[in-house]
């Protein structure tokens, strides 16, 4: 009986390792993490007092909701992220809109162009943020763009598969595509634009575009993109300590084993996390339009997006990857307050305008606060 038990449990643990290792991890994409190293731009951060204010900002949403029995937890951080910026004033329209079943809103500056549209794509870890919470940016966008931007509600985990927001992504650029604020036109200039797990529905949009023929974007801007469900890149555990966003919400996980993470990666997202449907690292990464990834050289998500910006590049793809340091993952929320935020949309400003400038007559807002 017990050598009965003792084959069963091995060969258990046989599968339980096999799986793990050989399905769900995906190749090996080390070679990956210093190839062109000499084509990131780097930044210097240097705004003391911002910085201070950002991380205490953070710390405000997460530390009530990581103290909170764990049935609270997310509802807390649902609605914390929506009203982290509740007492903002902008200079911007907020339409509410449906685009193609999927809820949203536009973003509208004044005088904005209906032909020149953006989709955004909010973060949240796939099971968190709204239009709502994400509207610093997406007002910060419609101003420098000086066209409509399209901010969707994607349906989230863990009430919805990962799939179901993929389509939504999907459907809503669909509906962009033949449809402006004012009705039905199709698009002249088309951007896709997202951060954190909406910079990574954002690079999975993209491949599936390329793969169906679609009428691609011209540009696609992804601020601190997850290109790599399976958690392999070394910052993930490197920068632990140094991203007070990700850190202090991840640490409880990364003292579990590699095949522990892959198996709850594959039941919470209802898909092998190596498939490139959600890890867009391990798919084929040529012909995509121009890229714009900005990163921070202090967050677990670094080595994500270096080793896509490495890989893309050398299939030909015209990616280009600026990298601060120090500043919190997805700083660019905390504009106009934060340098380094102001920084960051002034080179999206310059990259937007040289793959698709502005139409004779028009030009994006300049610089200025979008918040009293």
């Amino acid at each position: 009986m017990i050598e009965t038990v003792l084959v069963v449990w091995l060969i258990a643990m046989a599968l339980w390792f096999g799986i793990a290792f050989f399905y769900l991890r995906g190749p090996d994409v080390r070679v990956w993490d210093q190839a062109g190293e000499a084509t990131i731009e780097r930044f210097v951060s240097t705004d003391d007092q911002g910085h201070r204010a950002a991380v205490a900002k953070l710390a405000s949403l997460i530390e009530p909701a990581m103290g909170a029995p764990s049935r609270q937890r997310l509802a807390m951080l649902r609605r914390g992220m929506d009203d982290l910026f509740g007492d903002r004033r902008y200079a911007v329209s907020f339409i509410p809109v449906t685009a193609n079943g999927v809820p949203g809103e536009w973003v509208l500056a004044p005088s904005a162009d209906p032909d020149r549209r953006l989709l955004y794509i909010h973060g949240g870890a796939f099971a968190m943020g709204s239009s709502r919470s994400h509207r610093v940016i997406t007002a910060r966008l419609a101003e420098i763009t000086g066209g409509a931007i399209l901010s969707i509600d994607y349906r989230l985990r863990p009430e919805h598969p990962r799939r179901a927001g993929i389509d939504d992504c999907r459907s809503a650029y669909d509906w962009l595509v033949a449809n402006g604020p004012q009705g039905p036109a199709p698009a002249k200039v088309l951007f896709v634009a997202g951060d954190s797990a909406g910079g990574n529905l954002t690079l999975s949009l993209l491949a599936a575009l390329r793969d169906e023929g679609a009428r691609r974007p011209d540009a696609a801007v992804a601020l601190s993109p997850v290109t790599d469900m399976t958690l392999g890149s070394p910052s993930i555990k490197s920068n632990r300590l140094t991203d007070p966003l990700l850190g202090p919400v991840l640490a409880p996980l990364l003292w579990l084993p590699r095949s522990t993470l892959l198996w709850i990666g594959w039941l919470q997202s209802r898909t092998p996390p190596a498939r490139p449907l959600i890890s867009p690292l391990f798919g084929d990464l040529a012909n995509l339009p121009p890229i714009l990834i900005q990163a921070s050289d202090a967050e677990m998500l670094r080595d994500d997006c270096i080793r896509y910006t490495n890989k893309a590049r050398a299939a030909g793809s015209p990616v280009r990857l600026q990298l601060w340091s120090r500043v919190v993952h997805v700083w660019q929320i905390f504009y106009p307050d934060l340098a380094e935020a102001r920084q960051a949309f002034d080179e999206i400003d310059k990259f937007l305008k040289q793959v698709a400038p502005s139409a004779p007559g028009k030009s994006s807002v300049p610089d200025e606060q979008g918040a009293s």
